[in-house]
């Protein structure tokens, strides 16, 4: 998958400024050293000049070599026909365009060497350093966007938010929702949009114990017991923590589930709800029934 989450994959990119000199190479290292072979990696500019030695020492601080660069135009030095993604980075400046249908992102990045001030050499460094650690941010996210593999097909969004004044969070979102919540009483209000497939839970902070399965959470339905299946083998190849494998859970709502953890260790239900003739087949007992063979204990609830 690519950065605009369609079947293109980005395979070439190339980082734009005007002068070349800094933050533009700057960046060009750092994808080369962040995504390694994945991408080919090009920087240039619209009026270059010449590699700051100040970039080079900033990269050297974290141990990345760029003084071999220079500093190129994109006009005469770089072969354009190919770019799948363009990435700017001015900020004040007029930043160069590169025609055509290309995917394009802008990170505007204040140029450390353009201060009108006379920095110590310290304050130099930290304003270089500063670029530099906004850049190599930016371009560990942009590397974490390349690959990614199939998502569940998401049909509903369902979110819970703590609030400590629920009438006063109730008005505000329902005048921001345009709606009124569908139900509501002294511990939570539930707004559901269908046209933004949106169930949007408010949950009054009383400090009395609330259940974090089923009220501090992000939500995610998917059209039927197989979906839930699939995400969870999606899951797997994503390399996603897995909280709960999936099952049907029968206590409260009646649902097909899994549970996720995402890397803050913030949960997310991806769930779907149960047809009629799978409503028929409860047990008994109401203990969860596993959805994929070895995943969990029959008596786990």
């Amino acid at each position: 998958m690519s950065a605009n989450n369609t079947d293109t994959p980005i395979k070439r990119i190339l980082f734009l400024c005007v002068a070349n000199s800094v933050r533009s190479q700057i960046a060009e290292g750092l994808a080369r050293h962040i995504m390694g072979s994945r991408v080919e990696v090009a920087s240039a500019g619209s009026d270059p000049s010449q590699l700051n030695p100040h970039a080079v020492a900033t990269m050297k601080d974290i141990g990345i070599d760029i003084s071999r660069h220079y500093s190129k135009s994109i006009n005469d030095d770089i072969d354009t026909s190919n770019i799948d993604l363009v990435v700017t980075l001015c900020a004040e400046e007029i930043c160069p365009v590169l025609p055509g249908q290309i995917k394009r992102l802008h990170w505007p990045i204040a140029d450390p060497s353009s201060s009108h001030d006379r920095p110590t050499p310290e304050e130099l460094a930290a304003s270089f350093a500063t670029a530099r650690d906004q850049i190599r941010m930016r371009t560990e996210i942009l590397a974490g966007l390349l690959d990614l593999p199939s998502a569940p097909m998401s049909q509903e969004f369902h979110s819970s938010i703590r609030v400590t004044d629920l009438p006063a969070s109730t008005r505000f979102y329902a005048w921001l929702l345009d709606t009124w919540p569908r139900e509501w009483t002294h511990r939570y209000a539930t707004f559901i949009r269908p046209d933004l497939n949106l169930n949007f839970v408010l949950l009054v902070s009383d400090g009395k114990t609330l259940h974090h399965d089923t009220l501090y959470h992000l939500g995610i339905g998917v059209a039927d017991r197989q979906a839930v299946i699939d995400a969870y083998h999606q899951a797997l190849q994503f390399a996603a923590p897995i909280e709960k494998p999936p099952r049907t859970t029968w206590k409260g709502t009646p649902l097909h589930e899994l549970w996720l953890k995402d890397p803050d260790g913030n949960l997310i239900e991806i769930y779907a709800r149960l047809t009629n003739a799978e409503l028929a087949e409860k047990p008994t007992d109401e203990l969860p029934v596993f959805l994929v063979p070895g995943t969990g204990p029959a008596d786990e609830n």
